[in-house]
């Protein structure tokens, strides 16, 4: 097989392949891979807004209960969490944040029972600022606002970022 400017060569004892089923294989192999090819940067250049390295970052994670987990015609819709995303989240962080699918549960307080509900979570990687922090804080107040809920979970921890 010919390649253009890689080459690689591995080698694995069939000893450690037998033990790879015992789980010792982490152990016993002896591989050796052996790669030449020029290295690209993995590092986005000349722009301002992700910058290539970064010091002081955050990452939050903001998650929202969109409504109950097994009644997808009760609580927000779509288009009305699209609506959000476009006038309350993105005009906050343009330059920007991912969207998760996710299921959520907790007990409530009221009932003791557990509530199951379909959610989204935002994750937000931003420089720290007070002022993003406020937006941040923004957006959590525009959704209870708008929804009624009484929370939205804030998970917020030190992020080592690089574009």
């Amino acid at each position: 097989m010919k390649t253009t400017g890689y080459k690689r060569k591995s080698s694995v004892s069939v000893a450690a392949l037998l033990l790879a089923g015992s789980g010792l294989f982490s152990i016993a192999v002896q591989a050796q891979t052996h790669t030449t090819a020029p290295t690209p940067s993995a590092v986005l250049h000349a722009d301002t807004a992700h910058p290539a390295k970064t010091h002081g970052w955050l990452e939050t994670k903001l998650y929202f209960g969109l409504g109950p987990a097994d009644d997808a015609n009760q609580g927000v819709s779509e288009a009305a969490w699209r609506d959000f995303l476009d006038k309350e989240v993105t005009p906050r962080f343009p330059a920007g944040l991912s969207v998760l699918d996710v299921y959520g549960q907790w007990q409530s307080q009221r009932t003791g029972g557990v509530e199951r509900l379909r959610s989204r979570m935002l994750v937000i990687d931003y420089p720290a600022t007070h002022e993003n922090a406020t937006r941040i804080e923004s957006i959590r107040a525009a959704w209870k606002k708008r929804t009624g809920d009484q929370s939205v979970l804030r998970v917020t921890v030190p992020a080592d970022v690089s574009f």
